[in-house]
């Protein structure tokens, strides 16, 4: 059964989402702040497929407890926040977050957008044979299987849509997307962000798998249109 954290210092939504995800069929802990949460993340590190975080918090706020979370996992982190400013989105983007929604939510779209990152996050599909999944390139080893990335043989540490925007653009290489189609195909959603949050996740996924992100060989940019993956990988 699937696990879910959730790390938010309103008793009763906790309770409520609790309720919810378990009638989804998966398993849920809550945390009422930010050091109780970042204790039981670390107690089930090993069997967590998504931590529900909120931003406000009186002990450790949501960007505190994100930016610890990122030190040791990969886990999808879906970021609640009360307030609209675009800066809170953008600043838990991009320390990991995967996605967020604005307080006050609806149940369903909450939980759609929980059972989309979990699916996205663990096998789609696990009776596939392992080397049908497992995409080698110069240098580097995608295994879709277990979401793992290695750049030679080094453990590259992606978050859930880091791993996610890199297969898209490597199963897709030589091809140039614009930041708009990167997005409705990654997040599958409609357009929502600015440019700048692309570039954001672009940036930070170099740093991680370029050798010299200063003049990336994996992601090439396409200077007035978009981003590609190198076709000589």
């Amino acid at each position: 059964m699937k696990k879910v954290l959730i790390i938010d210092d309103d008793r009763e939504l906790c309770a409520l989402m609790k309720k919810c995800a378990e009638q989804e069929n998966l398993s849920a802990v809550t945390a009422p702040g930010g050091v109780a949460g970042l204790r039981l993340a670390d107690e089930n590190r090993d069997s967590l497929s998504l931590i529900i975080l909120d931003v406000m918090m009186p002990d450790l706020d949501g960007f505190q407890v994100l930016q610890k979370i990122r030190e040791t996992s990969n886990v999808p982190v879906l970021m609640l926040t009360a307030r609209s400013e675009e800066e809170d989105k953008v600043s838990g983007l991009r320390l990991g977050a995967d996605d967020y929604l604005t307080k006050p939510f609806s149940i369903n779209e909450l939980m759609a957008r929980v059972n989309s990152l979990i699916r996205r996050y663990t096998t789609l599909n696990p009776t596939m044979e392992t080397d049908m999944e497992c995409m080698t390139l110069k240098g580097m080893v995608i295994d879709k299987t277990n979401r793992l990335v290695t750049v030679h043989d080094n453990l590259a540490e992606l978050t859930g849509k880091e791993f996610d925007l890199l297969f898209f653009l490597a199963a897709n290489k030589g091809r140039v997307f614009t930041k708009k189609q990167i997005y409705t195909q990654v997040w599958e959603e409609d357009y929502a962000f600015d440019d700048s949050n692309i570039m954001s996740f672009i940036s930070k996924l170099r740093k991680k798998i370029e050798p010299d992100p200063e003049h990336p060989y994996y992601i090439q940019t396409v200077r007035g249109v978009g981003y590609r993956f190198n076709r000589e990988a």
